[in-house]
């Protein structure tokens, strides 16, 4: 049954990647003028310069902080979608802590990165706060706090360390002593990558392997269950929460360190939501986390040259991720499917014990 589960999970994921793709062929076929070189522009695209699958790299290094932080939040049942406030707000952090204090160049951006934690995880543990004292739901309020984030961060920006010589709403210009090595040269691939991979290792023991991964992912599937069995639901909770939103904050500043060279946001970056995605996709395994950010970071790279070059817009990309969206969280798909595999291997288990 258990490998059962597995198969029906990868399916549905297959099901829903392959349909969303078809869709997007098929608005392609019909809408450029010409459809081939769009589609392979699409499709192999982001394969046929370094520069390009540099491109992918680099999109995919946020994608997996956002994403670990929301598999371990969510795996305790929490809905919170405070992800994209914490990363914004940890990028806003960092970039306060570059600008704000000279400090060796090996130690400037670990304070920065710190800062970036520290504050994605007091926003990411307020929904659940609320949800403990007031049975206020996750969803809710961490909404409303990615707003708060959002002006907070402003204003940090707007009052504290804005280069009036910018020309727009732009921090100082971070020294180099902040700023995060950068790998290749024709790339954007900074040393963050290695934070990324060390980070993808530590979660995936600690979810998976760990008592208190245990703990948490208990909690998700049965709390009541979880709470008779003498686990401490609302202190595992409440842990789920900050770590998540630590690793989402360090991970706004690590883009910031890594990609910019100051902070220039003028709105939420969406990377909470698109970690929202990927967990999904992932089934909030941290182990499986590089496979869904390779695909949402190539099918965006894939769109962005598809976008320059053809007739056809980047919004294709919506559509795309929507679809997905739509397939994985219907809980009925294939689910008449599912049972009439358990049903065929119940009747084979009691078939061979008769024999």
């Amino acid at each position: 049954m258990k490998n059962l589960e597995k198969q029906f999970k990868l399916l549905r994921i297959t099901i829903a990647i392959s349909s969303a793709l078809l869709l997007a062929l098929l608005i392609i076929l019909f809408t450029s003028s010409n459809p081939f070189q769009t589609m392979f522009d699409f499709l192999i695209g982001p394969l046929t310069t370094v520069r390009r699958m540099g491109n992918i790299v680099e999109l995919m290094i946020p994608l997996l902080f956002t994403g670990v932080g929301v598999s371990i939040m969510y795996s305790a049942g929490q809905i919170n979608m405070s992800g994209e406030g914490a990363f914004f707000l940890g990028g806003v952090a960092a970039a306060y802590v570059a600008v704000s204090f000279i400090l060796p160049s090996g130690i400037h951006p670990i304070l920065a990165i710190a800062a970036g934690g520290l504050v994605g995880a007091i926003i990411s543990v307020i929904p659940a706060l609320l949800y403990l004292r007031f049975n206020a739901l996750p969803v809710v309020s961490s909404l409303m706090l990615n707003y708060v984030c959002f002006f907070l961060g402003l204003y940090v920006i707007n009052y504290m360390i804005l280069d009036p010589q910018a020309g727009y709403l732009a921090s100082w210009e971070y020294p180099k002593s902040a700023i995060l090595p950068r790998l290749f040269s024709v790339t954007r691939i900074h040393a963050g990558v290695f934070v990324a991979i060390a980070l993808i290792i530590l979660g995936y023991l600690f979810l998976m392997k760990s008592k208190w991964g245990y703990s948490i992912r208990m909690i998700g599937k049965n709390p009541n269950f979880a709470k008779y069995s003498g686990i401490k639901v609302g202190y595992y909770i409440l842990l789920s929460q900050l770590l998540g939103g630590a690793i989402a904050g360090a991970g706004g500043a690590i883009e910031q360190l890594g990609i910019y060279n100051r902070f220039q946001y003028q709105r939420l970056s969406g990377h909470g939501f698109d970690g929202i995605l990927v967990a999904i996709l992932a089934g909030y395994n941290p182990k499986l986390i590089p496979l869904a950010t390779f695909f949402l970071a190539y099918k965006r790279t894939g769109a962005d040259i598809m976008s320059r070059t053809s007739d056809v817009p980047i919004e294709l990309i919506f559509i795309i991720q929507a679809v997905i969206i739509v397939f994985v969280a219907a809980e009925r798909f294939l689910e008449g499917w599912k049972h009439k595999r358990i049903v065929q291997r119940s009747k084979d288990a009691l078939a061979a014990e008769e024999v």
